[in-house]
């Protein structure tokens, strides 16, 4: 048969309440709990350890050795539950904890930026770490293995992942500076221009691809960066033109590159992503952040 261990919490509570009041009764009258109870967790506790805690006298007791030996290990357990739900209501009231966001490199202008930094304000306490994918694939099983709970992508299908649509996010032209376009700009016509651009399978590449074939026309690529930071000075010191996300084309206007609407447009869904399962506090809130502002990101989105 199992016997009870003298670390139960309840047990130990209601021991250190016979001690602090002295008798079975008024530990049972502090705790809200009748005699009897009282006294069954103390003979079970007693049975677990083979031997009495107290010396029953009259309406009275005192603290056997075996008694006074378990009164400090028992206050320990209480000292130990009480910071452990500290613990946890800090986590819970994101009071601190911890954040593990991974986002595709073109969205982390917008509306990823915008995001943390309003999460950020309103949860000051909570560390925030930002992974690093290489693309849409490698994002997503950054968090189907948990590396990450949370991600930022284009809209993707999952089976076994949640994802809800943000938004959609514009592609403008983004031409040398100097350049003489017309706007918008016919979107065909960047298939006459010089053209910086990422590498095949990547998420810009893979728009403009796409957007010129629907044109009827193929890329020139002339300078192809797997950097996609260095997209941006490319075109700036005129190595050619490119078709990048908006918030990077309003970066562009300011190193006085010409930005222009294409017609048709161009835009691709946006999504956040995460496991069907619980998630921390910390990642639930940063979801309901997402979802709850989409007025936010749109503006964001318009620059």
């Amino acid at each position: 048969m199992h016997k009870p261990g003298i670390m139960d919490p309840r047990r130990s509570a209601i021991f250190l309440a016979v001690v602090d009041e002295g008798g079975f009764s008024r530990a049972g009258d502090e705790l809200g709990i009748s005699q009897p109870a009282v006294s069954q967790a103390v003979g079970e506790l007693e049975a677990g350890l083979g031997t009495a805690l107290f010396f029953r006298i009259g309406r009275s007791v005192r603290l056997t050795p075996a008694g006074e030996a378990l009164v400090l290990p028992a206050r320990q357990v209480q000292r130990d539950l009480h910071n452990a739900r500290l613990a946890v209501t800090d986590i819970t009231e994101l009071g601190s904890g911890r954040l593990d966001l991974a986002c595709l490199p073109t969205l982390a202008a917008a509306p990823l930026a915008p995001l943390v930094g309003t999460f950020r304000l309103r949860h000051p306490d909570v560390a925030i770490s930002l992974a690093d994918p290489e693309d849409t694939t490698e994002l997503l099983e950054f968090v189907r293995s948990g590396r990450c709970e949370v991600g930022l992508v284009e809209e993707v299908t999952a089976d076994d992942l949640t994802a809800v649509r943000l938004g959609r996010q514009d592609f403008l032209a983004v031409l040398p500076p100097g350049t003489v376009a017309s706007a918008p700009l016919p979107i065909g016509q960047l298939a006459s221009m010089a053209l910086v651009a990422t590498p095949p399978r990547t998420s810009t590449r893979d728009h403009l691809d796409e957007a010129l074939r629907q044109s009827g026309g193929a890329a020139n690529i002339v300078v192809e960066a797997a950097q996609r930071e260095a997209l941006l000075p490319l075109i700036a010191a005129g190595a050619g033109a490119g078709l990048l996300p908006r918030p990077l084309a309003d970066l562009a206007r300011l190193l006085g590159c010409v930005v222009v609407e294409p017609t048709p447009t161009v835009s691709r869904p946006v999504a956040i992503v995460h496991r069907k399962a619980p998630l921390t506090p910390a990642a639930q809130r940063f979801v309901e952040l997402a979802t709850g502002n989409e007025n936010e990101m749109a503006g964001a989105r318009r620059g």
